[in-house]
């Protein structure tokens, strides 16, 4: 073997090192996202409800939003960066399941903000804010998102030519989608600050840090993940796989 070829191998071994931590590093802001809006929600916001409290049954919704939609949606794009030498069929099908959790928590968070607002006397409006718009806006792509994924890469699949035409478009939209997520849970947080503490967010009390933290926590967990997601050296080393599988037969 040439140098040539030591020097890239040892390359691309502190390539991965760095990747593991990377990874590791997303893990963390994510779960900070989570366990900050959970005491942002239960110290501070009232706690948590069913129906039963209109009122605070809503702090349910950032709590689920940000675990569907930030913490575990963004474990399923990463997932096929983590087991890059699993088989392919495995890692579609554990990427498929989490979207499904995560469809879950996002569907309990929506009932919650709905039931909060139609069940207080007088109801509420809804749909009226650039975050909700921003919201539905993300839920109803990741609806399509997970369909045509599951229609074209798993069942019934599409032919190779067609998964391969249609893999750049849906690595784009699943990057894309997160990131109007987190846009959503940014406009979230603002919102509901004017809403809750503006007369005295400006004495930055410990809510006020909580919900900074938890902004700057978001932010840097999508850095991470769209980093992950688009370094070159990162990627599975034979990204298309279950396509090149027809040349072996």
């Amino acid at each position: 073997m040439e140098m040539a070829e030591y020097d890239d191998i040892g390359q691309r071994s502190r390539n991965l090192n760095f990747f593991t931590f990377l990874v590791l590093l997303a893990q963390v802001t994510g779960l900070t996202s989570v366990i900050l809006v959970a005491v942002w929600m239960g110290e501070y916001r009232g706690g948590f409800a069913w129906q039963e409290n209109p009122g605070i049954e809503f702090n349910y919704h950032p709590l689920f939003m940000t675990l569907g939609f930030i913490f575990i949606y963004s474990d399923a794009i990463l997932v096929y960066r983590v087991f890059r030498n699993e088989k392919k069929v495995y890692i579609k099908l554990l990427h498929a399941g989490m979207h499904m959790l995560a469809l879950i928590f996002i569907a309990v968070a929506l009932k919650a903000t709905f039931d909060s607002h139609n069940l207080k006397h007088p109801p509420v409006a809804n749909l009226y804010t650039l975050h909700s718009w921003i919201g539905l806006a993300t839920v109803i792509l990741f609806c399509c998102q997970w369909l045509f994924g599951f229609i074209s890469f798993l069942f019934p699949k599409l032919s190779d030519r067609g998964r391969r035409a249609a893999l750049p478009v849906h690595v784009f939209f699943g990057l894309a989608i997160f990131g109007m997520a987190v846009a959503a849970a940014l406009t979230g947080t603002v919102e509901k600050t004017l809403f809750s503490i503006l007369p005295t967010y400006a004495e930055r009390g410990p809510e006020a840090n909580i919900i900074n933290l938890f902004g700057v926590s978001l932010v840097l967990h999508a850095l991470l993940v769209f980093f992950i997601v688009t370094h070159p050296d990162y990627k599975r080393p034979q990204e298309d796989e279950d396509i090149g599988t027809r040349l072996i037969k």
